[in-house]
């Protein structure tokens, strides 16, 4: 899932502001918090959610941990800039089964395109607040499948008629 919406990032800049910081707005918690009620609804309780450190994507993390359950875990690995076989090494230690990664773009979408094809190259662009489930039978580029792709807006209409 990628984060929910945030603070302008070019306002953010000007203001000599770090990007890691930058927060979600008021209405991108409310967004963020009907995406992860949507969630769900559409999959169920989670065991772990893995979040970037950076405020926006931790901020959604934590609304989808009260919505889904599931430990929050923060993972250096969902920084934008680093390698999906440094995330992938993480997810093949983990023994629980139902998994959430909460990060950015074009990072999650490179991570998820490379899970299903074998190639960094991505083909896929999330949205905020946008969510994927993927099915990794084995822990190696190619093996996933992508089982559905849920937009914010369908999300949270899923999260509205809990």
């Amino acid at each position: 899932m990628r984060h929910g919406p945030a603070g302008d990032r070019d306002a953010w800049r000007r203001a000599g502001r770090p990007d890691a910081v930058r927060p979600l707005t008021q209405r991108g918690s409310k967004k963020a918090r009907e995406a992860a009620e949507g969630l769900m609804r559409a999959y169920g309780r989670l065991d772990v959610i893995a979040t970037s450190p950076w405020t926006r994507a931790a901020q959604t993390a934590a609304l989808l941990a009260r919505a889904c359950g599931g430990a929050v875990a923060e993972r250096a690995e969902l920084i934008p800039d680093r390698r999906p076989e440094e995330l992938l090494a993480w997810l093949s230690s983990r023994r629980e089964k139902r998994v959430a990664l909460v990060g950015h773009e074009p990072h999650l979408s490179r991570f998820a395109s490379w899970l299903l094809t074998g190639r960094e190259r991505a083909f896929l662009l999330l949205k905020k607040s946008q969510a994927l489930l993927l099915e990794l039978p084995q822990p190696r580029p190619g093996a996933a499948v992508l089982l559905w792709s849920l937009s914010p807006r369908q999300l949270r209409a899923l999260g509205r008629k809990s």
